[in-house]
């Protein structure tokens, strides 16, 4: 009897604890509850902010396939956002122009800065090109794997003629100014012989780099620089055909004119014509030497700005 008792004792404290565990579960559950209905709530209003944004804004796949789009999107590109998804957005580039955002893209699978802005030309379907910033921030998992690219995009087109205006009208009311505000108007109106074209450049040396780069781009050329002909060959085997290619001579480990015969074995490979302009810091530099192995021009880095994009021109058949 004193067993049975003693069970009915350990079987009712059972029950209480039972009882009080759902409660507790039940308590549990309600704040899961609540917390499912918070995070729906915050997902919606993340969503709104996203779809009804007044810039177009993208999310993409690493090679620049769209996942999402929103309706500023759709605006801009003259599409229904809901057939954005799953195109390529390069389709929406200039063809001309597609070999520097392929070389864009592939940049983001190596850098890890946050941002990174860019400016190019862009096509809407049934309507006219438009110039566009690109805001892109990669999306990293855990691993630092680049998974997707957040994109937003917004056509400038009237900010650039609104501040072409404003320094040409400076210009007229401040003539003795007009010297110092041409190379300002020249940055933001691209000579239509030069907007588009596409240079790769070679130079060990990152000041010779960046200040080329900027001359170039100063007049519409879209110009991918590497630091190596070994990277120069990379660009070349998984991009399109450059128009022009500049190098310099003196470089360590392969020097330029290593690279022209790499890029002449190259073009004999592919049926390609690149034309290919030498450039070099020093004032002993043999021209002809330089010719001679295979660059059709030969420019001293200390030469003016206008020099050098009259090269280029000419090496593309544009001067």
């Amino acid at each position: 009897m004193q067993q049975i008792d003693a069970s009915l004792d350990t079987l009712h404290v059972l029950s209480e604890q039972i009882h009080s565990s759902l409660e507790t579960m039940q308590v549990i559950q309600e704040q899961l509850l609540e917390q499912d209905e918070y995070l729906a709530e915050e997902r919606q209003r993340y969503y709104d902010l996203f779809e009804f944004a007044p810039d177009a804004y993208l999310l993409t796949d690493t090679q620049g396939v769209i996942l999402l789009a929103n309706r500023a999107a759709g605006a801009l590109f003259n599409v229904l956002p809901n057939f954005l998804i799953g195109k390529p957005l390069i389709n929406f580039v200039p063809e001309a122009e597609r070999w520097v955002f392929r070389n864009k893209l592939n940049e983001f699978s190596s850098l890890y800065s946050s941002v990174q802005e860019w400016e190019i030309r862009m096509c809407p379907r049934r309507s006219q090109p438009f110039d566009a910033s690109l805001l892109v921030a990669p999306v990293r998992d855990p691993f630092r794997t680049l998974v997707s690219l957040r994109i937003g995009v917004r056509d400038i087109t009237k900010y650039k003629a609104a501040n072409l205006q404003h320094i040409q009208s400076v210009a007229e009311l401040l003539p003795e100014a007009a010297t110092q505000l041409l190379p300002l108007a020249a940055a933001v109106e691209t000579p239509l012989s030069l907007d588009g074209l596409q240079v790769l450049f070679v130079d060990d040396e990152a000041d010779a780099r960046e200040f080329i780069t900027a001359v170039l781009e100063q007049h519409g050329i879209y110009v991918t620089a590497v630091v190596s002909v070994a990277e120069a060959l990379e660009v070349l085997e998984r991009s399109s055909r450059p128009d022009v290619i500049l190098s310099d001579i003196r470089m360590p480990d392969e020097d330029g004119y290593a690279l022209i015969k790499k890029v002449r074995a190259l073009e004999a490979q592919k049926g390609w014509q690149i034309p290919a302009g030498a450039i070099t810091a020093y004032l002993g530099e043999d021209r002809a030497k330089a010719l001679s192995a295979g660059f059709q021009s030969h420019l001293h880095k200390l030469a003016e700005p206008t020099e050098l994009i009259a090269m280029v021109a000419q090496l593309a058949g544009r001067g």
